[in-house]
C-alpha cells in the first residue's frame, strides 16, 4: 500500500479577496516544506469547482468548502506525523503560517486508506495514482451512525463490488481510493477551532482521480451513481452524505 495513513483538510476562505495570498502561501511555501519531509509520501490540494456556489452537502459546515488538501504518510506513521507536526510549529515560529486570517478549517482529520482502484486504461496501479498527473478529484464524504453495523458493512460491499467498478468506466475517471476515519488532528500549540468528534470509521471518504475535465466528469459520476443506485438496489439508510463535489487541480500562478 502507498501509505498507512492519510490526512484531509477541508478549507473555507471567509474573505473572497484572500484566495491569491492563500494559494501563494500553500503552493510556494507550505506544500513544498511538507513534501520535503521523509515521512510524507505525497500531498496535494484541489479547488472546488464553482466555489461561488454552495456544494451539495447535508452538513452546512462543509457546504462552503473552497479547497481540499491531503497528505499520505509513510510508516512508521507516528514518527512521520510527529515530524509533520513539528514543521507546523516551526512554521508558526517563523511567522509563516499555518494560522492565516480568513481561513476556516471545518475538517482536519486523519484517515486510514481502505482500498485503491485503477481504471484498466491507465495502466498504472492504485499506488501510483497520486503521482500520476490529474485534472482534479471527485470527493464524497459520508457519515455512518453505526460504523460497524450490518447496514454499513453491506453498503461498503456494494460500493466495492458494484458502484466503484461502474465509476471506473466513466470517461475521465482514472481511479479511486477509499478512506476510513481514524482520528481528528490535535495539535498542542496550533488551535484550529472545533475538533471533529467521530468514532473510528464514523466518516468515510471516496476519492476519484480525474484525468477528464472535472465539471462534466463530475456530472457523469453523479449521474452514474444515481443510476447504479437505482438499478442495483443500493443498501439504504446506512450513511449520510455530508459532502460530494468535483474539484479541480490548481495550476500555480495561473489559478491565483
Amino acid at each position: 500500500m502507498l501509505a498507512d495513513l492519510a490526512f484531509f483538510s477541508f478549507v473555507e476562505l471567509t474573505d473572497p479577496g484572500s484566495h491569491a495570498a492563500y494559494n501563494r502561501w500553500h503552493q510556494l511555501d507550505h506544500r513544498p516544506e511538507n513534501l520535503a519531509l521523509p515521512g510524507v509520501a505525497w500531498g496535494d490540494r484541489w479547488a472546488r469547482v464553482h466555489r461561488d456556489q454552495a456544494a451539495p452537502a447535508q452538513d452546512s459546515g462543509l457546504a462552503a468548502t473552497d479547497y481540499v488538501a491531503m497528505y499520505w504518510f509513510r510508516p512508521p506513521v507516528q514518527e512521520s506525523v510527529a515530524a509533520w507536526d513539528a514543521l507546523g510549529e516551526a512554521s508558526f515560529q517563523w511567522g509563516r503560517g499555518p494560522i492565516i486570517p480568513g481561513v476556516r478549517r471545518p475538517l482536519l482529520a486523519f484517515f486510514r486508506p481502505v482500498k485503491g482502484y485503477a481504471a484498466p486504461r491507465v495502466l498504472v496501479g492504485p499506488d501510483v495514482l497520486p503521482y500520476r498527473p490529474n485534472r482534479g478529484l471527485h470527493i464524497t464524504l459520508t457519515r455512518y451512525a453505526e460504523p460497524h453495523g450490518r447496514q454499513t458493512h453491506d453498503s461498503f460491499a456494494w460500493e466495492d463490488t458494484t458502484l466503484i467498478p461502474h465509476l471506473l468506466e466513466v470517461d475521465g475517471v482514472a481511479g479511486a481510493w477509499t478512506f476510513s476515519f481514524s482520528h481528528p488532528q490535535r495539535h498542542s500549540s496550533l488551535p484550529f477551532g472545533g475538533v471533529v468528534e467521530e468514532p473510528p470509521g464514523g466518516l468515510r471518504i471516496r476519492m476519484l482521480y480525474l484525468d477528464g475535465d472535472p465539471e462534466p466528469t463530475g456530472a457523469a459520476i453523479e449521474e452514474t451513481e444515481r443510476r447504479i443506485s437505482s438499478d442495483s438496489a443500493a443498501p439504504a439508510g446506512a450513511g449520510e452524505v455530508l459532502f460530494s463535489s468535483p474539484l479541480r487541480s490548481i495550476v500555480p500562478w495561473t489559478d491565483w
